[in-house]
């Protein structure tokens, strides 16, 4: 229903008809809506912060620049459907009542609220993600210091060591003579070279069978390519390649309390992994008895090690072999001997030497200086015999000691600045080397110490 009387146009237009100035919008339309007080479109993008409005153009102005109006609308383009203003209706027609300014500002204003709630939402959005950035970030900062466990296993857990080492030890079963040993040992060459204990495979030195069982279950027979007592290790062979070694350590580098562990088969266990720490070092060790007597400067270690552990591989955390088990101490019962913590295995470093010999020449060789030891001196350091002994001079002619100027009677308190105290202890320390290495002897004789060089020979072990 019109708003307007019938009976034609007035002369003037009526006052509700009258357009008057809107103080709350800018006079240029703008894609989307009119310019607000603010410089914000309704229903369009934000203005630069910062920008002057004040006779310049707004934005989203057209090509004409036409300036943006304070406090009053400018007229809007022609529209060539929109009504003809007010006062020239046609004759007998009803005015039609303008409304349209305020269904537009009605529908702006309905814009920009919905705009308003939409940058609200996508604030708290933008919030949350900027937060959880910098808890992000947080937690990134404390992984850097503070290390996280790794439920799928870290390198160098106990874990790891076994599954790489397992296939690498082999469980020997040397037969010969009526009697019989068992023992472990491991891959050294993927062309078929193990390396084991000398005791473990002595039972079948007369002539016996030895059997080498895989991790898979898999047996061979094997060869002895070669052995020494002196140092308790042998070397075998077997028809197999693509075998998978295990790398030899710098048993120099390792340092008491670095963790390691035990891979063997103790009383016929096979496949049995223990763990443990490095004890001590450079302990002198002496095995067998009588023409057999093997002298070792072991590592000792706290890993549990029993009969049938002998020959087998001593890990660090980095999975490699610092050293090959051969020896427990027990506490006299040799019978029903355990393990109690005491446990000691030949270095790597010798493993090697003494391994490439064989495989090379078929035997090996240990260092000497060529001097007879008194086992009843019960004084400070270790005396060479006064006169002979055993069938034996004090000093082997020209030998590595009596070239140096070493005497009978002389008294030998060190190697290396490193006290000796006991035979065994320079005997081990001297067999630790290879021939030809020099070694700096503390010598005392009369009443002063004299510090000599000597250079090792080289003897043939048995």
């Amino acid at each position: 229903m019109s708003d307007q009387p019938t009976g034609g146009p007035p002369s003037s237009p009526p006052p509700w008809l009258t357009s008057r100035p809107r103080q709350d919008y800018a006079a240029s339309p703008t894609p989307g809506g009119y310019v607000l007080p603010g410089g914000t479109p309704s229903g369009g993008e934000p203005q630069d912060a910062g920008t002057e409005h004040s006779g310049q153009p707004a934005a989203g102005a057209d090509s004409g620049g036409q300036p943006a109006g304070a406090g009053r609308l400018q007229p809007a383009p022609a529209d060539p459907h929109a009504p003809p203003p007010p006062g020239d209706y046609p004759a007998g027609s009803a005015p039609v009542s303008h409304r349209a300014p305020g269904r537009r500002r009605s529908v702006s204003l309905a814009v920009a609220v919905l705009l308003m709630v939409i940058c609200l939402l996508g604030g708290l959005l933008l919030g949350a993600g900027a937060q959880q950035l910098i808890l992000s970030q947080s937690e990134a900062a404390q992984s850097e210091t503070l290390p996280s466990s790794n439920p799928g296993g870290t390198a160098g857990s106990v874990a790891d060591i076994a599954e790489s080492s397992l296939a690498s030890t082999v469980y020997i079963q040397a037969l010969g003579g009526g009697e019989g040993g068992t023992g472990t040992g491991m891959v050294l060459r993927e062309d078929g070279y193990i390396v084991t204990n000398h005791h473990v495979i002595a039972p079948a030195s007369g002539g016996g069978s030895i059997v080498v069982t895989f991790a898979d279950g898999s047996q061979e027979q094997a060869e002895v390519v070669g052995s020494t007592v002196d140092y308790d290790l042998a070397v075998l062979r077997v028809e197999v390649d693509g075998l998978e070694p295990l790398a030899l350590a710098d048993s120099d580098l390792v340092q008491v309390g670095d963790p390691v562990v035990a891979v063997g088969a103790p009383l016929g266990l096979q496949g049995t992994v223990t763990s443990g720490i490095i004890s001590a070092l450079n302990r002198p060790v002496r095995a067998g008895g009588g023409d057999q007597t093997t002298f070792i400067n072991a590592i000792q270690t706290d890993a549990a090690i029993n009969p049938g552990n002998s020959g087998g591989p001593l890990i660090n955390a980095d999975g490699e072999v610092i050293g090959i088990n051969t020896a427990i101490a027990h506490g006299g019962n040799a019978a029903s001997a355990g393990s109690i913590g005491l446990g000691f295995a030949i270095p790597a470093s010798q493993v090697r030497r003494t391994s490439e010999q064989i495989i090379e020449d078929g035997h090996a060789t240990f260092p000497v200086i060529g001097v007879m030891l008194d086992p009843t001196y019960t004084g400070e350091g270790v005396q060479v015999v006064t006169e002979e002994s055993k069938g034996g001079p004090p000093l082997v002619p020209d030998g590595p000691a009596e070239r140096a100027g070493i005497e009978p009677g002389d008294i030998i308190i060190s190697i290396d600045r490193r006290p000796v105290t006991a035979p065994d202890e320079l005997i081990v320390a001297i067999r630790a080397r290879a021939p030809g290495d020099e070694v700096v002897l503390g010598v005392r004789s009369g009443s002063g110490i004299e510090y000599v060089t000597v250079v090792l020979d080289e003897q043939i072990s048995e």
